[in-house]
């Protein structure tokens, strides 16, 4: 089994799995206050092997690709807050399970702690099927495999900034 396979058939509960996150729900990022803040026991460096970022609007999305590598971080629920928390992520990620129009999925995947490179099961949002071949078709990876903030765009909801000025004129 690879670091990316899915869970082993007849495996109908991955259990309260801990979450790899690798966008705006990061430590410092703009959702990790709001959606993770006195949600967690513990929150650690780590990397999703077979995968790569691309840019969305405001946010990234992780689409899997052998070679690939995506680095993030491993956040462990508390047990109080977990079902609440996995539904809050699935509402924040737009994941519906078997709904066509979502743009993530949630998916079980293997990622390895930065601290000691042991593999550890976790729900990973992944691009949706049909997300992920638009992506691959029509944007450039994320160099390096890590988003930081500065490098969002404007989110398609809520307040947007204001269009960048026109170019300068050229000359010839």
């Amino acid at each position: 089994m690879t670091l990316v396979d899915a869970l082993p058939d007849g495996v109908t509960d991955a259990g309260r799995l801990p979450f790899f996150v690798y966008g705006t729900l990061r430590p410092g990022a703009p959702n990790h206050a709001r959606f993770l803040s006195g949600r967690t026991r513990a929150e650690e460096p780590a990397r999703l092997n077979g995968a790569v970022l691309y840019p969305g609007p405001g946010y990234p999305y992780a689409v899997e690709a052998p070679g690939g590598v995506v680095t993030g971080d491993l956040v462990t629920a508390r047990p109080e807050t977990y079902a609440d928390l996995l539904a809050t992520l699935d509402r924040l990620e737009e994941y519906a399970p078997g709904d066509p129009r979502n743009l993530y999925d949630r998916v079980a995947r293997n990622v390895v702690r930065a601290a000691d490179g042991s593999p550890v099961r976790a729900w990973v949002y992944v691009a949706a099927p049909a997300v992920a071949a638009r992506l691959r078709a029509r944007a450039m990876p994320i160099e390096g495999g890590e988003w930081r903030p500065t490098d969002r765009r404007p989110r398609r909801t809520g307040p947007t900034a204001p269009p960048p000025p026109p170019p300068a004129p050229r000359t010839p």
